[in-house]
């Protein structure tokens, strides 16, 4: 049966979105089926009511977006970063008209599903209008903190990883030549995996993260001056730290340059410990500090094989539960392979942590990823040791749902 599909992007971008819609298109093009490409999120469909769009812009052809030249057709989409279709990050609309804009828009295109790519914010905010509207809702997810529950990757997380385990590997050389501490601030929101697994593959020293140390503290300023006099008694004068932005200032309150107070505490602190009459910290007299925030260079990049890989999957698992009338689904990956989990049984823990400001799928303090770098001995912050054994992990379905009342439930 031929449908009329919906696609849109919504959050912040990262690399793998183009993937994405590549992959849709041609899937559903070989089904037969029409595809129309919402631009800027939900606000697409404001427009077409309004008339500033009309039903033939929206639809995309099979030949896809031509470039002069040689390139053409849908495939060069998969090596570009951002989205053709532009993205809404604006929150949730409250204005009752735009709300019926938004869903006359769906009705007068008459989709017969719409498949929405994005992060668990954009999750909360679809969902809604979704159960609104009647739509049946299929939704990817994406972004570069690795933070949707239910699912161990996300669009956009390996090339984020990559572009920061590059960017330390780079500051390393500065750092080395001048002798320096290099603090380097790296997104995330309230999740420390992007800083976690570039701190680990980037060679850094430290990483602070939300869950190890939610803020910074006199004992985790003592425990990074006391692991760089080590280095330094060593032999080594220079040190990367990363520090997640999600991490708070020592007052507890969220600082966007977190990596530059942590920077000037670092040498202030470093400085006092040199002036007392402990050896130890006579090596910390001429330590001088560096803050470097990465921000928006992190959703840059070329996609990566495995972003590439998992976008156009996600793309064709999303195709597929469309043509098998399997709605409100999100489409995920565990345990190596794509499935899906019903959003009828996971939004309420999803809304769950949003009202209670926690993050919905956070680093496992006692998880495999935590283990490895302490085995590394790289400072996590106090009171972090390495465990006896190496943990056994559980699926992150398991292990990423907060709410008690939600363990033991079966998402399906």
């Amino acid at each position: 049966m031929k449908k009329r599909i919906g696609i849109l992007t919504s959050g912040g971008d990262c690399p793998g979105l183009n993937a994405v819609i590549r992959a849709v298109v041609k899937y559903a093009n070989l089904r037969g089926w029409e595809v129309f490409g919402i631009p800027r999120g939900t606000d697409g469909f404001i427009d077409y009511v309004r008339g500033e769009i009309t039903e033939e812009q929206l639809r995309i052809q099979p030949h896809g977006y031509d470039l002069p030249g040689v390139l053409q057709g849908l495939d060069i989409l998969q090596f570009m970063s951002g989205s053709v279709l532009g993205s809404l990050s604006k929150g949730n609309p409250r204005d009752e008209k735009v709300i019926k804009d938004i869903l006359e828009g769906y009705k007068r295109l008459k989709l017969d599903a719409l498949i929405a790519i994005g992060g668990d914010g954009s999750l909360d905010i679809i969902y809604d209008l979704a159960k609104k509207g009647g739509w049946n809702l299929v939704v990817i997810p994406k972004t570069i903190d690795n933070d949707v529950a239910f699912t161990e990757r996300s669009v956009g997380f390996d090339t984020a990883c990559n572009t920061v385990t590059q960017a330390l590997y780079d500051l390393t050389f500065t750092a080395a030549s001048h002798e320096r501490i290099m603090v380097v601030q790296v997104m995330g929101r309230d999740a420390g995996h992007l800083s976690l697994h570039s701190g680990i593959a980037g060679g850094a020293d430290c990483i602070l993260i939300p869950e190890l140390t939610p803020k910074l503290t006199e004992e985790t300023l003592q425990g990074l001056c006391d692991y760089i006099a080590q280095l330094r008694r060593d032999g080594r004068k220079f040190a990367l730290i990363v520090i997640a932005e999600g991490v708070r200032g020592l007052d507890g309150k969220k600082d966007p340059h977190i990596a530059e107070t942590l920077a000037a505490l670092l040498k202030e602190r470093c400085h006092q410990l040199s002036c007392t009459d402990k050896e130890d910290y006579r090596c910390l007299a001429q330590v001088d500090t560096r803050a470097t925030i990465l921000g928006h260079l992190q959703r840059c990049g070329v996609p990566t094989y495995f972003d590439r890989i998992i976008a156009t999957m996600f793309a064709i698992k999303a195709v597929d539960l469309i043509g098998e009338e399997c709605y409100n689904r999100l489409v995920i990956w565990q345990n190596g392979t794509v499935d899906s989990k019903s959003l009828e049984q996971i939004m309420p823990m999803i809304k769950w942590c949003h009202q209670e400001n926690i993050c919905p799928s956070p680093v496992d303090p006692e998880g495999f990823m935590v283990k490895t770098a302490l085995s590394l001995g790289i400072y996590l912050g106090e009171n972090r040791t390495l465990p006896k054994t190496f943990p056994i992990e559980s699926s992150q379905s398991e292990k990423r749902i907060p709410a008690p009342e939600l363990v033991g439930s079966n998402p399906e």
